[in-house]
């Protein structure tokens, strides 16, 4: 097993793990999962390892924009599933616009 990545380290790299992106974005492990189970949240399979990578900038930025949808605009999670037109189909996405 590999041995956990600093956060410097984490915060400059392309590709993160669900765990990195909880510690980047402060948001909880089971609401990072839930998003990535609905398609909001893509991620990338790199190996048969299942283990899913997440693009860093990007993801960052939907997760932010997520929170402007709920908080700011008062949008439910289907409302914002329909906003975002990705679909409800679980671990399809392979990588974000």
């Amino acid at each position: 097993m590999s041995r956990p990545r600093n956060l410097e380290t984490i915060a400059q790299a392309e590709l993160v793990t669900i765990s990195e992106l909880v510690r980047l974005s402060g948001m909880r492990y089971s609401t990072l999962k839930y998003y990535t189970e609905i398609g909001l949240l893509p991620f990338r399979q790199l190996d048969a390892g299942l283990v899913r990578r997440y693009p860093r900038e990007a993801s960052l930025r939907r997760l932010e924009e997520i929170r402007i949808c709920k908080e700011r605009d008062g949008l439910t999670i289907p409302q914002i599933l329909e906003k975002f037109s990705v679909g409800s189909r679980a671990g399809t996405q392979t990588g974000m616009e």
